[in-house]
């Protein structure tokens, strides 16, 4: 990318109303722009670190024999209705509208029973038996407090995850999977160090559900973890009962504030059952499909990403998160030349600063758009066959060899 071709530009200040850090430096920075509290557009660079995140994490969920589809955003009330969510007394979150030839269609918080309702087409028997079925897709939600950027927001992209299974032990096998791969996920988007699978409640149908919590100063959850980590509980089941279930005790844990960036459940036979998803087992008798469900907030990750390794000149993405990998800017006659000639062939990795801009606006935009190293070629840095390579998460400087530059 070149910026002297995009139409996006930095921006001295974030929209008047965004008081978030993340939609802050996000909308400086040009990678959103706010259409209205908590719905966002993603620009060229946001939409490269979405499809980054996604990246990672489509890789996880194919290594695990899991399928992708598209599912739709309108939804039919009949399965809702059956499972007693379409009710806003039930569910306080929908977006609704009337149907021009009569009738109200809901825009999807999630996706649990319209994913039933399609695979009742394609399961029947054992043989159909396990499915694991995902989507990338933007969710609606009627959100009251919609004040966290892209943290919190009324449209978002989430991805969701549903499995189907002929028996319990088989749903805690892939269960147990999911776990692993969720940590797989968190550890390659960089927040492995600091994103915890906590318990949490399971609501009517489960006594825990496990989220994954990233530690972070302006997260809304209160969770409590012990030394090691190996325990971390949500405030709403922090509790003597559940810590002498566990062996604990209160004064063996810290609290903390965090963010939740995903979830997962065993749904067994909540809504399977009310929405009718059967098989026939090798004994010819109907039984009904056990249910698991694992969600990842796309565009929140994102957004605690943001928030989390900003620092007081911008952003700071880690590299597997980051639209481009370098910055690159050159100066002088000679540097300019030798620029354009490395940017040639590495598009996809070099955000080129082609601008006619002084230096120091091209060094600023670099550490506010948070590219993981800036690249500098200069008149000065050619006398020695070398560019500057300087590190955006810890500011270190390094000449390197142009040979050697992008190896």
């Amino acid at each position: 990318m070149r910026l002297s071709k995009s139409f996006v530009k930095t921006l001295r200040s974030a929209p008047k109303d965004e008081i978030a850090k993340n939609g802050v430096l996000l909308s400086r920075a040009g990678y959103i722009h706010k259409e209205i509290a908590g719905v966002y557009d993603y620009l060229p660079l946001g939409l490269r670190v979405i499809e980054n995140i996604k990246g990672i994490i489509r890789e996880e969920l194919n290594a695990l024999g899991c399928e992708e589809v598209s599912m739709t955003a309108l939804q039919n009330p009949e399965p809702w209705e059956k499972t007693g969510r379409f009710s806003d007394a039930e569910v306080d979150i929908w977006f609704k509208t009337e149907v021009a030839s009569g009738g109200t269609l809901g825009l999807a918080p999630t996706h649990e029973e319209p994913m039933i309702e399609m695979l009742k087409s394609y399961v029947s028997s054992y043989k159909d038996l396990p499915l694991y079925v995902y989507q990338f897709q933007t969710k609606f939600r009627n959100e009251l407090r919609a004040k966290s950027g892209i943290m919190r927001g009324r449209e978002f992209l989430m991805k969701d995850l549903y499995s189907f299974h002929t028996t319990e032990e088989d749903l805690d096998a892939f269960y147990a999977e999911a776990e692993k791969a969720y940590a797989r996920i968190f550890d390659r988007l960089g927040l492995g160090d600091s994103t915890y699978e906590t318990f949490a409640s399971g609501g009517i149908f489960a006594k825990f559900s496990h989220e994954y919590q990233t530690l972070l100063d302006v997260g809304e959850d209160t969770i409590y973890y012990n030394a090691d980590k190996s325990l971390v509980f949500n405030k709403e089941v922090f509790n003597d009962e559940v810590l002498a279930e566990f062996g604990a005790k209160k004064e063996d844990f810290t609290e903390a504030k965090a963010a939740e960036v995903g979830n997962i459940f065993k749904l067994k036979f909540k809504y399977t059952e009310p929405l009718g998803l059967k098989y026939t087992d090798d004994s010819n008798e109907t039984k009904t499909v056990y249910m698991g469900c694992y969600g990842i907030g796309v565009s929140r990750v994102m957004g605690v990403i943001a928030e989390k390794f900003a620092d007081d000149k911008g952003l700071v993405w880690p590299e597997a998160v980051a639209p481009f990998k370098y910055y690159l800017v050159g100066i002088g006659s000679e540097g300019v030349l030798k620029a354009e000639e490395l940017y040639k062939g590495r598009e996809n990795e070099i955000l080129f600063d082609d601008r006619d801009a002084r230096p120091g606006e091209k060094f600023a935009d670099a550490e506010l758009l948070g590219i993981p190293y800036r690249v500098v070629v200069s008149d000065k840095t050619l006398a020695e066959g070398k560019a500057e390579v300087v590190s955006r998460a810890t500011g270190e400087t390094k000449m390197v060899d142009l040979n050697t530059l992008f190896v």
